[in-house]
């Protein structure tokens, strides 16, 4: 490789020849205890002289949290999502079922909160702009919880730059991006989640920063500490959103290059036998896989454990499910049903009722598609005598023994629609929207007993039933599947035309295993209200293994996470984040023409996701010279930069992108605030590439340390140095040591322009992230830079 350019600064000035003759291992004997002393002397002193590391530690400390806790009570109303993680807080300590799409961790953390401050959770959040004070919510102590969690996440930055080796200037520039950044200030201050998630993820990062550079002392008390507090700061991400599976892949894939590299039989500290390497890898799938695993599934068993009433959640989970909640209303008030009952049948999903009226469907859609004119079968939301239908059995009973049989899980019925006296039935044609689904319909009786009989039956299949089971009202979901063709009973929200007055369309879906084909009976309308039928003893909570509520859970997670696909006034596109082309309302106040609008600092994003561009630009670039036989990186910067820039720095780049580019593949509904766990990652490649393009040379990051016991050799042998008793092995130098007496005052430069402008963009947008003070329209048209729908510009 070819030397170091002569224009370029060396670090730490003239080395001694003793020091090159220990950097390069050839050490007379006689001086080996001297030489450890002197090692362990100047080790120590580079530790304790970091002071101006520490100062900055503690000024960016107290500026994050002044940032995040002043004017935190204000405004006293419920803001943007408030509505929906105070509610929950509400209901964990009411006990109170409840259904939602995240993992318990940060809810969990908001209820303690309340629980501390002695809150009875009599609030439910309904609607934004409701009041605090005259509610008598303490929501300033449920806002404390994500701004010291936002206040923490500031040094955390500091320290991940600290600990990877780079200079101050450099540390400095990442943590201040985060620190005066608009969007993570004013995510912090609200009841919301990202803080918990952004606070979590750069725990991971650290905790594994740190065991990474214990990696040549496997094994050792440290080693282990900082190997397990990153596997409790991925499970806390996790837990929280489940986003937090990219912090997982980042961290995932970095530990997969690090065995990769430990399996290298070439590897410069010596080769690991098998046995040793399966040490790593199991110590590893331990502490980064089976902790967080077990850490998650905690929370929800603590979450299982709190709610233990009936409430909002309940129509989300099975009836099997719902008996382990007290007070449940399904399963209290669940009656067995007979055959010729007249009853109400309810779509799961929708709340409509399965409904029918005299009127046709028209003899050709607008499409142009023929119907069968028969009579329309509808979901109609409102109670009414159309919804009342009659269960029969397939085969008549004797006129003798038609009273008493019980409708059983599996058994093939017929539905009478009472007022037009007529069979449902579905056939091979096409309904109104869905050309592949089948039409539902009504015939006569006389056509039902007669040619038209096996398309008038359907079979009853109550979800997670066991055989035979009695199908009852209210807790006995099912699917009706009609019995020849296979297809079920469907429907969904799009309205019918004006001829169906815009109720929704009922049609056979073919797809029977989909979620949203169950029903259930509503109402037995021809019970009298004295039928020794609504005699009910007392029920008592049933119990359900943990694991099966939890992947009962699980499913309807994640299959309502994927349908938020409804279009939001504010959502956005992951290719506007890195841009900032739009933020979100948050809150507004007409009378003192206030506003809260989500928007991150513009110049800082835009420096960042400009320096990214310019990482990829300089890989790009290195990577061409080098097909070309040029070493430019080396040559201009210094050995050791290429391992430095794509180490150190293409880790920072991974967090981004992993945290990033997924969201593309993604069909819900995305928000401005999914780029901040991303946005973080760029703010370290922003300070890393702050200090390679001044110049701040990467040389001696790791530097041997000496010992005069042998090493390993991977043979079961042991290792000697050159003169027969020092072994060098490599140690992360702090960034005083390896940094010497450059000079930093091009980079100090740069940080100051970097830090006036980025503190300038936050002053100047901070009416809009506090909320105070209201802004002319002058002022707000001010703030418009590219087009924000900001209110008030008028």
């Amino acid at each position: 490789m070819s030397t170091s350019s002569p224009s370029v600064r060396q670090r730490g000035g003239q080395t001694s020849k003793k020091s090159a003759a220990i950097t390069n291992g050839s050490v007379p004997r006689d001086d080996d205890l001297d030489i450890l002393a002197k090692v362990q002397k100047q080790t120590k002193e580079a530790v304790t002289s970091e002071w101006d590391y520490k100062l900055a530690l503690f000024i960016i400390t107290v500026l994050a949290f002044a940032t995040r806790f002043w004017g935190i009570g204000h405004p006293d109303q419920v803001v943007f999502d408030e509505v929906h993680f105070g509610k929950f807080a509400s209901y964990y300590l009411q006990r109170t079922y409840f259904f939602d799409v995240h993992p318990p961790f940060g809810k969990l953390l908001f209820a303690l909160m309340g629980w501390f401050v002695g809150y009875d959770g009599h609030f439910l959040f309904d609607n934004i702009g409701d009041s605090y004070i005259e509610n008598k919510v303490p929501y300033v102590a449920f806002r404390a919880m994500p701004a010291l969690l936002g206040a923490l996440t500031i040094p955390n930055v500091f320290l991940i730059m600290w600990e990877s080796g780079y200079s101050l200037p450099a540390a400095v520039v990442a943590a201040g991006l985060v620190l005066f950044d608009n969007a993570h200030i004013g995510q912090t201050r609200l009841i919301l989640l990202d803080a918990t998630l952004v606070y979590a993820m750069s725990c991971s990062v650290l905790c594994y920063i740190r065991f990474y550079k214990l990696r040549h002392q496997p094994f050792g008390r440290k080693w282990w500490k900082w190997l397990l507090l990153t596997g409790v700061s991925l499970s806390c991400v996790i837990s929280t959103k489940y986003v937090g599976a990219f912090t997982f892949f980042t961290i995932g894939l970095a530990v997969a290059i690090d065995l990769w590299g430990l399996l290298d039989i070439n590897r410069r500290q010596g080769a690991l036998t098998l046995p040793e390497f399966g040490k790593h890898f199991g110590a590893r799938l331990f502490g980064l896989l089976i902790v967080p695993l077990f850490f998650y599934l905690f929370w929800f068993q603590v979450h299982f454990a709190i709610l233990t009433r009936s409430g909002p959640g309940d129509d989300f989970m099975t009836p099997e499910f719902q008996e382990t909640l007290s007070d449940n209303i399904m399963t209290s008030l669940s009656v067995g049903i007979d055959y010729y009952d007249t009853i109400t049948v309810k779509h799961k999903e929708t709340k409509t009722y399965l409904h029918s009226h005299p009127d046709k469907y028209p003899l050709r859609y607008d499409d142009g598609r023929v119907s069968s004119q028969g009579q329309q079968v509808t979901g109609y939301p409102h109670n009414d005598t159309n919804n009342h239908w009659q269960i029969l059995p397939a085969q008549p009973f004797s006129a003798d023994d038609a009273v008493g049989h019980h409708v059983k899980n599996g058994d093939v019925v017929q539905l009478r629609h009472l007022v037009t006296n007529s069979v449902l039935l579905s056939h091979d044609v096409a309904s109104p929207y869905y050309p592949t689904n089948q039409e539902f319909t009504t015939v006569s009786v006389e056509e039902a007993n007669g040619d038209r009989h096996n398309d008038t039956l359907f079979e009853l299949k109550i979800e997670n039933g066991k055989e035979r089971q009695d199908f009852k009202s209210m807790s006995g979901q099912f699917k009706l599947v009609h019995y020849p063709s296979k297809v079920a009973m469907w429907t969904h929200t799009t309205p019918l035309p004006d001829w169906a007055y815009k109720q929704q369309e009922i049609n056979g879906n073919k797809n029977v295993q989909q979620a949203s084909n169950i029903w259930y009976v509503d109402e037995i309308s021809s019970l009298p209200a004295d039928s020794e039928r609504l005699k009910k003893e007392p029920r008592k909570v049933k119990h359900v293994p943990f694991l099966k509520k939890y992947f009962e859970l699980q499913r309807a997670m994640f299959f309502h996470n994927n349908a938020l696909t409804s279009s939001h006034p504010y959502a956005s596109q992951p290719v506007q984040w890195p841009f900032l082309l739009r933020g979100v309302s948050f809150w507004t106040h007409n009378d003192t023409r206030q506003q809260i609008y989500f928007l991150g600092n513009p110049i800082g994003w835009w420096l960042a996701s400009s320096l990214l561009a310019v990482f990829a630009g300089i890989v790009g670039a290195d990577q061409l010279s080098l097909r070309r036989g040029v070493d430019a990186l080396d040559e201009l910067w210094g050995s050791g930069t290429r391992s430095r820039l794509y180490n150190s720095t293409g880790f920072f780049f991974l967090c981004w992108a992993a945290h990033y580019l997924p969201f593309y593949l993604m069909g819900r509904q995305l928000f401005l605030h999914h780029y901040l766990p991303a946005h973080l990652a760029s703010a370290l490649v922003t300070g890393a590439l702050l200090e390679f393009v001044f110049n701040v040379e990467p040389l001696g990051l790791e530097e041997p340390s000496y010992s005069s016991t042998p090493a390993a050799d991977g043979k079961g042998g042991k290792k000697k140095g050159a003169a027969g008793g020092i072994v060098a092995n490599k140690r992360s130098l702090p960034a005083r040591e390896r940094l010497g007496q450059q000079s930093l005052m091009a980079a100090w430069a740069a940080a100051a322009v970097v830090l006036a402008c980025v503190i300038g963009g936050w002053l100047f947008f901070l009416p809009l992230t506090y909320g105070k003070p209201g802004l002319s329209v002058s002022e707000v048209n001010a703030r418009k830079w590219l087009g924000y729908d900001l209110h008030f510009a008028k």
